[in-house]
C-alpha cells in the first residue's frame, strides 16, 4: 500500500523526524488559507499523486506570493499529471500539499528497503539527492553507500554517523543527520514499511536536516496491525480493475499486453507470464485466483479481464491441487457462458481429476483451444492473439 507525501510526512512528524510545516489542500481557497497560516514569503505547492517525477511534470511549484499560491493550486487541481511513473495517460490531481519554503544548502538521498538475501533492512545514502536514484545506481553505483541493519538491534549511532560522514557531513550536521536516520529507521520498522525514501533529504543553511520529500510503501500483509495507515488509503490512486478484483478475493495487476492470464498460484502465474513472453507475446495482466476459487470468482475474473479493450486472447493455466480440475472446468464453462466470451480462449489443466476436467470442457460446446503443456499453451495463445 502507498500513501501520499503529506501522509508520509505526518507519520514521520509524529515520530520526531524533521519535516517542513505544511497541510494538505483540496481547493485553491484551502491552499490560500494554509499559506496564510504558515506565514513567511515563500511557499511550495505540490501535487499529491502516487508517482515520482512530479516536479518535471509541472506538479511542484515554488512561489513567492499568496496570489501565486492560489494560482498554482488552480492550475494543478484537476490536471492530468504525466510523469515517468504514471504512464502516458497521467494521473488526475485531486489534492495538494502546501508547505513553507526551506533554505536549502545541500540535497542528499536516503532510502530504506528490505534486503531479502541478508534478511536485513538496508539503509542507502547518497550525496546525489534530488535526482533519480536509479540513474545514480546505473551510472555511478560507488556513490551509493549502504548499512545493513539487524532489526533486533536497530540502526546504531555509529553506523548512522558513518553514513553521514561518507556524504560529506561534519560535526553538528553529521550528528543531526545521524539522529534523523535513526528516527527514520524506527518509523520504517514500527509501521511495517517495505520502502521509505527521502529524496531530497536537505541540509539547511542553519544546519538542520529535513525530509523535503517523503515516500512510504507498506507491507499489505501487516496492515491489520495498522488501522491508522489503512485509513490513509486513497482508492482514487489505484487501478479500478485491481480494486474490483481485491473486493472479490482475487489478486490482479494490470499490465500492458493483450493476452489475459487466469492462473491459480502466484508462482505459476509468474511462470505463465514469463513463458508467454518467451513465445513472443505480452501478458495483459497478472491474475491469481488462489487455491479455492468459486465459480463466481472465476466469472468475475473473466469480466475484469474483458474490460481491457486491448485484450486479444485469454490463457487459463490451472494446476489442480487443492482446487480440483473438474471443479475448475465447471466454473470455466459457467463463467464463459455468463460473459459470452468472444475472443480466443486457451485452456491448460493439469493435476487432480484432470481427465474429468477435460471431459467437462469437451462436452461443454464452448469454442476453446485446449493445451497439454506450458509450452503448448503459450504457443497457442500467442498465435491466437495474432502476435
Amino acid at each position: 500500500m502507498k500513501v501520499h507525501e503529506y501522509q508520509a510526512k505526518e507519520l514521520l512528524r509524529n515520530r520526531g523526524v524533521p519535516v517542513p510545516r505544511g497541510e494538505p489542500c483540496f481547493s485553491p481557497v484551502d491552499a490560500l488559507r494554509v499559506a496564510n497560516d504558515l506565514g513567511g514569503d515563500r511557499w511550495v505547492v505540490k501535487a499529491q499523486i502516487h508517482a515520482g517525477g512530479r516536479g518535471k511534470g509541472g506538479g511542484v511549484k515554488v512561489v513567492d506570493s499568496r496570489d501565486r499560491v492560489k494560482e498554482a493550486a488552480e492550475e494543478m487541481l484537476g490536471m492530468m499529471l504525466v510523469t515517468h511513473q504514471t504512464g502516458p495517460m497521467g494521473q488526475q490531481v485531486n489534492r495538494l500539499l502546501v508547505e513553507e519554503g526551506v533554505d536549502i544548502a545541500r540535497e542528499l538521498y536516503v532510502g530504506l528497503v528490505i534486503d531479502r538475501s541478508s534478511q536485513r533492512v538496508v539503509v542507502m545514502a547518497s550525496a546525489e539527492g534530488g535526482t533519480e536514484i536509479e540513474e545514480v545506481a546505473a551510472r555511478t553505483p560507488e556513490r551509493i553507500f549502504k548499512a545493513f541493519v539487524d532489526p533486533k538491534l536497530g540502526l546504531s549511532e555509529t553506523d548512522a554517523l558513518n553514513l553521514m560522514e561518507k556524504l560529506g557531513l561534519e560535526d553538528q550536521q553529521a550528528k543531526e543527520g545521524a539522529k534523523f536516520l535513526q528516527r527514520l529507521f524506527e518509523a520504517f520498522w514500527e509501521t511495517d514499511a517495505s520502502l521509505a525514501e527521502i529524496n531530497p533529504l536537505v541540509v539547511t543553511s542553519d544546519n538542520r536536516v529535513i525530509a523535503l520529500d517523503a515516500k512510504f510503501n507498506f507491507d499489505d500483509n501487516a496492515l491489520f496491525r495498522h488501522p491508522e495507515i489503512v485509513a490513509m488509503r486513497d482508492t482514487d490512486e489505484e487501478d479500478p480493475a485491481e480494486l474490483e478484483a481485491s473486493a472479490v478475493g482475487l489478486s490482479y495487476i494490470s499490465l500492458d499486453g493483450n493476452i489475459g492470464c487466469l492462473v491459480n498460484g502466484a508462482g505459476l502465474a509468474m511462470a505463465t507470464m514469463d513463458i508467454i513472453k518467451l513465445y513472443g507475446g505480452e501478458p495483459a495482466n497478472f491474475l491469481d485466483v488462489g487455491g479455492g476459487a468459486t465459480t463466481d470468482q472465476v466469472t468475475e475474473a473473466f469480466k475484469i479481464m474483458l474490460r481491457n479493450p486491448d485484450l486479444k486472447a485469454i490463457l487459463v493455466n490451472i494446476f489442480g491441487g487443492i482446487m480440483r480440475c473438474d471443479v475448475v472446468a465447471e466454473g470455466l464453462v459457467q463463467a464463459a457462458q455468463v460473459v459470452k466470451l468472444k475472443i480466443p480462449l486457451v485452456v491448460r489443466l493439469e493435476g487432480t481429476n484432470v481427465e474429468r476436467g477435460r471431459e467437462i470442457l469437451e462436452k461443454s460446446g464452448l469454442d476453446m483451444i485446449t493445451a497439454t503443456t506450458m509450452d503448448d499453451a503459450a504457443e497457442k495463445v500467442v498465435a491466437a492473439a495474432g502476435n
